[in-house]
């Protein structure tokens, strides 16, 4: 385990070092480019002056020059590129490195759970909770069940008297004298929009008869 643990953190320790190292190399790679290019703009602007002052084999001694200065932007140029291409692959491997062991540290740690709950073990736990269910519904069936007078009574008795008093009130039901249902002749031809005169109550028809004898 220690072997694993300090060899890894010697991994990542070298591939540190490694893109500390090749990033320091590119930085000077670059502060180089740079004064290289800075002597080959000054070599072209004496060529220019050389030509001037009519000093042709002065002036292509400075051409020459700059041309060697480009050759030598053009490998530092080069050497750049490889820098950049294996700081890349280096990075790259890095990241697989860690994406490996990523999953080899889930993988350790599944089958430490799987050791840790076996199958058996979901089995026993099952069971039991099956268990404690049919107790707790065997409690509440015992608790519901009537006691005292009321688990003395007959239900099929209890159903024959309740369907004797459905069929008694039924009974009643169709027993009722109904009202009936006074007719109205209306007849044919043009009907009058005049309601029907009200019939007249005893007290109303004294009262008309009183009327008459008083009149005679």
């Amino acid at each position: 385990m220690f072997t694993k643990i300090f060899g890894k953190q010697k991994q990542e320790t070298s591939a540190l070092s490694s893109l500390e190292k090749l990033i320091e190399t590119l930085e000077m790679l670059e502060k180089k480019e740079s004064v290289v290019t800075k002597k080959a703009s000054v070599e072209v602007e004496k060529a220019r002056e050389y030509t001037r002052a009519k000093n042709k084999k002065a002036a292509i001694q400075c051409l020459k020059r700059k041309r060697l200065l480009e050759q030598q932007i053009e490998q530092l140029g080069n050497y750049q590129l490889r820098i950049h291409e294996q700081m890349i692959l280096l990075e790259g491997a890095k990241a697989t490195t860690e994406t490996v062991d990523a999953l080899k540290g889930g993988a350790a740690a599944m089958k430490k759970m799987q050791k840790a709950t076996s199958i058996d073990d979901v089995d026993n736990t099952m069971d039991e909770i099956n268990e404690q269910t049919e107790n707790m519904k065997q409690i509440q069936a015992a608790l519901a069940a009537p006691i005292g007078a009321a688990a003395d009574f007959d239900e099929d008795e209890l159903e024959a008297e309740l369907e004797e008093l459905e069929g008694a009130d039924l009974e009643e039901e169709l027993l009722k004298p109904t009202e009936p249902v006074a007719s109205i002749h209306v007849p044919a031809g043009r009907q009058s929009a005049r309601p029907a005169p009200q019939k007249r109550t005893a007290e109303e028809e004294e009262l008309d008869a009183l009327q008459a004898e008083m009149a005679l």
